[in-house]
């Protein structure tokens, strides 16, 4: 499965258990994205208020669509609504990111 590395920055709520947490991602044009979920989403590890961040986390996603930019990098289209239904803060769940930014998981 793939995924975009991401920042876990912030541990928000003990509800629903095991909480909840907050990343950042910067896409290719250097827009960061807050997205909110369960911790398990972002990460295998246990966060929790006492956790110190930022942490590496990341975000199961699907590749959409791949090409070069002028600069010679690859540049990914990702979903992040498939497989578990993550979306920013602000509804969006397709991001362009550069190819080093994705990982197996």
């Amino acid at each position: 499965m793939v995924a975009i590395s991401v920042q876990i920055t912030k541990y928000i709520s003990d509800d629903p258990q095991p909480g909840i947490v907050e990343c950042r991602l910067i896409d290719v044009y250097g827009k960061e994205w807050v997205l909110h979920d369960k911790n398990g989403i972002f990460s295998m590890d246990y966060f929790d208020s006492h956790s110190r961040f930022p942490q590496p986390g990341v975000i199961a996603c699907e590749v959409i669509k791949r090409w070069p930019d002028a600069d010679g990098r690859e540049i990914v289209s990702v979903n992040t609504e498939s497989p578990w239904g993550v979306e920013a803060v602000t509804g969006e769940t397709r991001f362009d990111v550069l190819q080093v930014q994705l990982v197996e998981i």
